[in-house]
């Protein structure tokens, strides 16, 4: 598979990683084929936020080789979709050592019989623990992006998932501030849920580049992607997002 990898991770969990990353993905159409590989072990929730039900595969991943391609992809509005919740199955809490994640990740990697892809959007678990060590090391990232949100605790742990990637010689295109303030649907004032996080202890202070801020959406349906059809208005911004992703990996090529 020769698409660029785009890894996108954050240090913690809840900060909206998974909608970031099937929006960019969404949004990248416009540049090409595009794949969403869900890597997301404790929290698979790709499938269901495209509509993908009753999605199980089954085989013995420890005899299966890298040239063995099994599967294919479930394709929903022209994404190539691959997720551990197809091995996992939708309610089996995640029960697998790092060895055993990196094999899994292999095979969902080299196993499947993606088709060709100009970009391969990848939703990591949160965290910065071995196994998502193992997953990068596997993925052979052309970039990756950090999500956090404004508080300051989503930035202390954003600053180690940075270190990371930067420790596996992975380099960071920049980071989404997600759930930034948004407006009451009511009285049309500004509303912010977390208050910022001091510029010396947050990720920006680190040389990061924000590439855009998502603003919260009071009603949003989590379940429905946002480019395509939910909320005109963020739209333009996750197609910003795209744009700038795109040129950062052609300036870099």
């Amino acid at each position: 598979m020769d698409a660029r990898v785009i890894a996108v991770g954050a240090g913690k969990g809840g900060v909206g990683k998974s909608t970031v990353a099937l929006n960019l993905a969404r949004a990248l159409r416009t540049h090409g084929a595009v794949g969403v590989l869900d890597l997301d072990f404790y929290g698979p929730n790709i499938p269901s936020m495209v509509g993908i039900e009753h999605e199980k595969w089954t085989t013995n991943w420890t005899l299966a080789g890298p040239s063995m391609r099994r599967f294919k992809p479930v394709f929903r509005e022209d994404l190539a979709i691959v997720s551990t919740g197809f091995v996992l199955g939708e309610d089996q809490p995640f029960g697998v050592d790092s060895m055993t994640a990196g094999l899994i990740a292999k095979q969902l990697i080299h196993g499947v019989a993606w088709p060709d892809l100009q970009y391969l959007v990848v939703d990591l678990p949160p965290g910065t623990s071995t196994v998502q060590q193992i997953l990068v090391r596997e993925l052979k990232c052309a970039g990756a992006l950090v999500v956090v949100t404004p508080e300051l605790v989503a930035h202390l742990d954003a600053r180690k998932a940075v270190q990371m990637f930067r420790s596996l010689k992975i380099r960071v295109i920049g980071a989404i501030e997600n759930m930034s303030a948004g407006t009451c649907p009511l009285c049309g004032q500004a509303i912010s849920i977390f208050p910022s996080a001091p510029h010396d202890r947050s990720i920006w202070s680190m040389g990061v580049q924000k590439l855009v801020e998502i603003p919260l959406q009071i009603a949003a349906d989590a379940s429905k992607p946002i480019v395509g059809g939910l909320d005109p208005s963020l739209a333009p911004l996750y197609q910003q997002l795209a744009d700038r992703v795109v040129a950062d990996l052609a300036a870099e090529a």
